[in-house]
């Protein structure tokens, strides 16, 4: 008999692909949505391209986008640029898809949490499976593109390290267990630097805990690469291997 975790697997698996068999296919004006939106996914080769696609169709199709606070129409741009956001920082594993964060709720701009009893711009929730979202926030961070603050990215992120670590969705531990203790013990060290006050490459929520320095350091990954390289090349390099991906590839200094 499979293991619990697999099996769960392969459910989603099969459910995935019911779903998929209902919708063809991006329609044009997704993809000029894309085109004239995404930056990375122009920078992408054609095979990339249709690889980033069709990730994007299971996103579209296996997530539910909710509107909040009189947030009533959410528009397919809004599923397209977030769903793009999974997309991009998952890109290289091909199979993840963050099924555990189910839920997608987008609120127009900061909003009150009766929890926390703070303003927030986004969040995960793990217990209920959600990320949450101020669209404002969201078009800001795409808005400048270099300067390493990129709400989405920071939510994925924070999605992305707590999906590692839960054991019965089938996609747990996909971190490379070694890259990544080398990256945890790097970044250590940098929390230290920022909480000293020391001049880094990364903004000083960073040093707040191991969390938000892995989530700022994913912002700054995908839009400050080249600074980040030159700030620090070895940490850039692990976090090269960890995320399978190279943004100096496609982002010209």
């Amino acid at each position: 008999m499979l293991p619990l975790y697999k099996m769960n697997s392969f459910w989603c698996l099969l459910e995935e692909l019911q779903l998929l068999l209902g919708r063809v296919g991006l329609s044009d004006q997704e993809v000029k949505i894309l085109e004239q939106k995404f930056p990375y996914y122009t920078r992408l080769s054609d095979k990339h391209k249709r690889e980033f696609r069709k990730k994007l169709q299971v996103i579209l199709t296996t997530k539910s986008f909710v509107g909040r606070a009189g947030l009533r129409v959410v528009t397919q741009e809004m599923k397209l640029l977030i769903g793009a956001t999974i997309v991009m920082v998952t890109f290289r594993w091909t199979d993840l898809r963050l099924p555990h964060f189910s839920k997608i709720l987008i609120y127009p701009d900061t909003y009150y949490s009766t929890i926390s009893k703070q303003y927030h711009r986004g969040e995960v929730n793990p217990k209920h499976g959600i990320i949450v979202m101020s669209w404002s926030c969201f078009l800001n961070g795409m808005g400048n593109e270099n300067d390493g603050i990129n709400l989405g990215i920071h939510e994925v992120a924070h999605a992305l390290k707590l999906e590692n670590q839960i054991y019965y969705n089938g996609e747990s531990e996909f971190f490379n267990p070694e890259v990544y203790d080398s990256f945890q013990k790097l970044s250590y060290t940098e929390i230290v630097k920022i909480n000293a006050g020391m001049l880094t490459v990364f903004r000083s929520t960073a040093g707040l805990d191991n969390d938000e320095f892995f989530a700022v350091a994913l912002e700054t990954f995908f839009e400050k690469p080249h600074e980040f390289f030159d700030y620090n090349p070895v940490l850039y390099g692990i976090l090269v291997r960890l995320m399978r991906q190279d943004p100096r590839v496609w982002i010209r200094s």
